[in-house]
C-alpha cells in the first residue's frame, strides 16, 4: 500500500529580474504576481495561478506575502491587477499603503510593458 503524499507548504520568492513574486509548490512554480516599481510604489498588474494548482488558495497566499513584502520595504501598493484589487477590498489592513489606480499610472505602465 502506498502512503498518501502531503503537499509541501508553498514558498514565495521575489524574483526582481523578472519583476514578480513566484509561488512554488514541491519545487514547481505554481503561479506568480507581476509588478513594476514606480518611485515608492509597487504597481501590481497581473496575477496567474497554473490550472493544475487552481482552487487551492494559492493566489491569496501569494498576494498576501507579496503585499507584506511591500510593507516591509516601505513601499506603497497600486492594484492594477483585478485579483490584487479584489484581495485588497477584503483585507483592509493594507489600506494605509494602497494608492488608487489613475490614468497616469496606467499610461506609465503601458509604456513600461511596451503595449
Amino acid at each position: 500500500m502506498s502512503e498518501p503524499t502531503t503537499p509541501s507548504t508553498p514558498t514565495i520568492e521575489r524574483v526582481d529580474a523578472r519583476h514578480r513574486y513566484a509561488i512554488r509548490v514541491d519545487g514547481e512554480t505554481a503561479g506568480f504576481t507581476a509588478y513594476r516599481d514606480r518611485e515608492d510604489r509597487r504597481v501590481f498588474f497581473h496575477t496567474e495561478i497554473g490550472d493544475a494548482y487552481a482552487g487551492q488558495g494559492l493566489a491569496s497566499i501569494l498576494v498576501r506575502e507579496a503585499l507584506d513584502d511591500v510593507r516591509r520595504a516601505g513601499l506603497r501598493i497600486v492594484p492594477v491587477c483585478p485579483y490584487v484589487a479584489k484581495f485588497l477590498k477584503k483585507h483592509e489592513e493594507y489600506a494605509d499603503i494602497t494608492d488608487p489606480v489613475t490614468p497616469e499610472v496606467l499610461e506609465w505602465l503601458d509604456g513600461q510593458l511596451k503595449r
